[in-house]
């Protein structure tokens, strides 16, 4: 047997949990679904499925336990992450005043932000926030079973996997009513503008929130 039945049942329950809740992910999505639609988060939900994938590599290989025995690998982490969800904050902010005011009889606005990046941006948020890697570190190998036969790396990686592939449905969710929400203040012109504003206050309140 390569993982223990009851594990993986008590890894999904605890996983389901921790998706659900309200977090920096969620609002991630939640901003980036109201300021550029439901494929702009369904791109963030791309890119955090693949910083999950960056923390199980990084797990496994034991480079992240660097960061639970060090602070000052901690803060160095924590401070770049911080810096990044600030800085893109502040491109958002920046953009919606650059813009010219739209009369209500105009095409609505739509963000210039890129999103062919977003799913980037969504990644290195994941990747860059320090209490991610601890996650991996300290909850998932709750669920190695020493007494099977499979390796506890093999075991390390299937439950690092598994969570971001069973956490991308639960945020697609989100976005989906996130978006209903927001197609309401897509058809007001100067609405969209405040809900970028909105988006670029969220990430730096994101920031500082990593930070402390």
């Amino acid at each position: 047997m390569l993982v223990n039945p009851e594990f993986v049942l008590s890894f999904l329950a605890a996983s389901f949990l921790i998706a659900v809740a309200p977090g920096p992910s969620n609002a991630f999505l939640m901003a980036q679904t109201f300021a550029n639609g439901r494929a702009a988060g369904l791109q963030s939900a791309f890119g955090f499925a693949l910083g999950g994938v960056v923390h199980t590599l990084l797990a496994v290989v034991g480079l992240t336990a660097i960061l639970k025995a060090s602070e000052t690998a901690y803060a160095t982490v924590q401070y770049a992450g911080a810096a990044y969800l600030c800085y893109l904050g502040v491109i958002m902010l920046k953009s919606t005043f650059m813009q010219p005011q739209c009369s209500s009889d105009e095409k609505p606005h739509v963000s210039s932000k890129k999103k062919s990046n977003v799913m980037f941006q969504a990644m290195m948020t994941e990747v860059l926030n320090p209490k991610v890697a601890l996650f991996f570190i300290a909850f998932i190998p709750q669920f190695v079973d020493p007494t099977l036969s499979s390796s506890t790396t093999f075991q390390l990686a299937f439950f690092g996997l598994l969570y971001p592939l069973f956490a991308f449905p639960i945020d697609c969710t989100y976005i989906y009513f996130g978006d209903k929400i927001a197609n309401y203040f897509r058809a007001h012109p100067q609405s969209q503008i405040w809900i970028d504003r909105l988006t670029g206050v969220v990430f730096i309140a994101l920031a500082i929130n990593l930070l402390m």
